[in-house]
């Protein structure tokens, strides 16, 4: 039997000089071929007649349809309004037009009578009554492949060409012979890489079979069963080194045995000018229990932008210095760094205790002497930035490491500090609200506590949507809250600089017009990502310290400091943000008592008009849900401000996307599976995985010896972050 290991350049036709082009897209072996999987499929029980689809056209069907035809002429037309190039295709039913306005050169050029396509979008019937796609989809089949398709009922597999494929005669005919003879001649001979058990135990397809139905199906419930067995397959590895990185982090690793001294802790709790809200006083219980444990916490700490997460981080590091132990918390910023030691300072200044700061800004010999103090044991908290991380930092006896907005770390960094400790505790803190599916698949290795409700001297934002004509109108309100309540605004534009191309509103354009309109009497100060980062340091603590009343910002603001006075935020153009981010936007303002309002302006009004709830996802379809998903967007965040609900909507509205940030967890990226489509293939996964090492932690046993295997030859490198949350 041929081995599916064997280089690409012996599978036939292809030899060493197009072997090249190959492995520049990562195909090396026949396997590697194997493993490149369509990207769609053309079903016949999907295909229309042009007879028929003409039909459904007259009756007002509305949804995207395929038909397949040869093509019989191509001309540029030249109307009185523009030009365009119009394809007719026949199939055995009658005719049919494509028709394109953009692209002319290009499409005129590939569009050749006798080729056959298959061509898909939604139809129209013209006013002299021909069947017309415009800008449609296609793909393009050989003469044969369309007999036999139309004739047999097949389904016919595509696949992304990469261009340098296509400079060495590699085009879609020709691949998918390719694949073809790789699946005739090689599929046999790859080797399982799931237990038997579990193959057998969920039914699934034994690879072999899988790969040929993925690329040569005959029916789609065939199909169906060979995606599912590569999607749960995906999943089950990915969660497989979860369950192993929780197993070593609970098992293998001997952690901090932190002694609480109860009657300090009283003393600092007492000492508070305000009450613990009942979720802040479960979390610490729960990181209490995890800290007097000789195993080490690893900890993830959700919770709603102001919910009160920095008070928890507070007291958790308090447990550990009262102990003895030292504690180290990590900000994205070096303005957060500073007004985390500011606010830490004054609140344990009774206590005794030595608070260091560590940022990358400072002069030489005053990092010197904050080094020194912290080898020497002498401080108690660190907090900084990235500049923990550097090598010449080192503690006497760290206890506790505190990550805050997690995700603006990457995995080698977050090592970096934790191994400069014996093995301390970890809590991890994130604003980003993560929905059930993402932090069980994510952050399955993590113990996960969560704060649902802020302190109840937190005052709800007042969102509104708004349209641009009512610009006077938003103006005269800050005006007038700047005027008699001190209140400070941020105005937020999605872009630096003006953009040809684009017409989203750009910061410093409207930072000129806005001082030359309606704030001409008022201090207004710009930021921006382009600037240089101690010039936005600067500029976010002059508006800290009341030197503007208004501060003109991109989203470079998303994660900052509390600033108390600034309870208003106008969010131009804010049908371009994502719902996460206009969450994270709003949660800059309403830092005080004090009533906080955010205001969505947008260039078409979306504002959600009627008594019953037209976005909710319950009474749409998937299509009304893509025609509207701006306006579900924003209705949504005008209508609630709980973080975790607006997640799940954005979720369901983009799917995982960069939401999940594997790249940043040392975990491996998901190709095949979709944790919000695939869910229950997911937790069928998952089930699997951490059933396999609860039994077997070290996978020793025979049976998951092909585990083994497989981990080591294409998971090597997520080994070196087994104790990194």
């Amino acid at each position: 039997m041929k081995s599916a290991e064997t280089p690409i350049q012996y599978l036939k036709t292809i030899g060493p000089k197009r072997a090249v082009a190959f492995e520049k897209i990562g195909i090396k072996t026949v396997l590697d071929l194997l493993f490149y999987f369509p990207t769609q499929y053309l079903d016949r029980s999907k295909i229309l007649s042009s007879n028929d689809a003409y039909f459904h056209v007259a009756n007002g069907y509305e949804e995207e349809i395929t038909i397949v035809g040869e093509v019989v002429n191509k001309e540029i037309i030249h109307s009185y309004k523009r030009k365009f190039l119009k394809v007719t295709f026949r199939d055995s039913k009658g005719f049919f037009d494509g028709v394109w306005f953009n692209g002319i050169k290009f499409f005129k050029g590939y569009f050749n009578e006798g080729d056959f396509f298959a061509i898909s979008a939604k139809p129209a019937i013209t006013r002299y009554g021909h069947l017309q796609f415009v800008h449609p989809d296609f793909d393009k089949l050989e003469g044969s492949e369309s007999d036999d398709f139309l004739n047999t009922g097949k389904i016919i597999p595509f696949y992304r060409i990469p261009k340098n494929l296509k400079e060495k005669n590699v085009g879609e005919f020709s691949f998918r012979k390719l694949i073809k003879l790789a699946v005739e001649e090689y599929a046999d001979s790859v080797k399982e890489t799931l237990p038997e058990a579990i193959v057998a135990g969920k039914n699934l397809l034994p690879i072999q079979e899988a790969l040929k139905a993925i690329h040569l199906p005959t029916s789609q419930n065939e199909l169906n069963k060979a995606w599912n067995r590569v999607k749960f397959e995906e999943f089950f590895y990915f969660e497989l080194l979860v369950a192993l990185k929780k197993s070593f982090i609970k098992n293998d690793i001997k952690g901090n045995k932190v002694e609480v001294n109860s009657k300090l802790l009283k003393r600092f709790l007492d000492s508070l000018p305000f009450e613990l809200t009942e979720d802040q006083l479960s979390v610490l219980h729960e990181i209490r229990l995890d800290m007097e444990s000789s195993k080490p916490m690893n900890r993830l700490l959700q919770g709603d932008v102001g919910s009160g997460k920095t008070i928890v981080a507070l007291i958790s590091m308090l447990m550990a210095v009262f102990s003895g132990y030292q504690a180290a918390l990590m900000a994205p910023t070096e303005i957060l760094a500073n007004q985390h030691f500011a606010g830490i300072t004054k609140m344990t200044e009774k206590f005794g205790l030595k608070i260091g700061v560590v940022l990358g800004s400072q002069k030489k010999k005053e990092r010197e002497r904050i080094e020194s103090e912290i080898a020497s044991g002498e401080v108690d908290i660190v907090i900084g930035t990235h500049a923990l991380f550097q090598d010449n930092i080192n503690f006497k006896k760290l206890g506790i490491v505190i990550i805050d907005e997690q995700h603006r770390f990457g995995v080698e960094q977050r090592a970096k500090l934790i191994d400069k400790g014996r093995s301390p505790d970890v809590l991890i803190m994130t604003a980003t609200p993560i929905p059930r599916t993402l932090s069980m698949t994510l952050y399955g290795d993590l113990d996960v506590s969560v704060i649902k409700k802020p302190p109840a001297s937190r005052k709800e934002i007042k969102t509104y949507l708004s349209s641009e004509n009512k610009l006077d109108e938003i103006y005269e309100f800050v005006k007038k809250k700047i005027n008699e309540e001190r209140y400070q605004a941020f105005i937020v534009y999605p872009l630096v600089e003006k953009s040809e191309k684009l017409e989203f509103k750009s910061a410093i354009e409207h930072f000129e017009k806005l001082k030359e309109s309606y704030l001409t009497d008022y201090r207004v100060g710009l930021i921006h990502g382009k600037m240089k980062w101690d010039e936005k340091e600067e500029m976010m603590r002059k508006f800290l310290s009341h030197e503007f009343d208004a501060l003109v910002a991109t989203t470079v603001i998303e994660v900052g400091i509390d600033i108390p006075n600034a309870n208003i935020i106008i969010i131009n153009d804010a049908n371009r943000f994502g719902l996460s981010q206009l969450h994270q936007l709003r949660g800059r303002v309403g830092r005080s008592d004090k009533q906080a309002y955010c205001i969505l302006v947008t260039k078409e009004d979306y504002k959600h008009k009627g008594t019953n709830n037209k976005f909710s996802f319950e009474f749409m379809s998937q299509a009304e849900i893509e025609r509207n998903k701006t306006a579900i967007r924003l209705n949504a965040l005008a209508e609630t401000s709980d973080g975790f609900k607006l997640s799940e909507i954005d979720l369901k509205l983009r799917g995982p996307g960069d939401i999940f940030g594997t790249r940043q967890s040392g975990l491996p990226e998901l190709k095949y599976g979709n944790i919000v489509e695939d869910a229950e293939i997911l937790f069928s996964a998952k089930e699997s995985a951490f059933g396999v090492v609860e039994l077997d932690p070290r996978l020793t046993s025979a049976g998951n010896q092909v585990l083994r295997k497989t981990i080591r030859q294409r998971f090597r490198n997520h080994f070196k972050f087994l104790k990194i949350g």
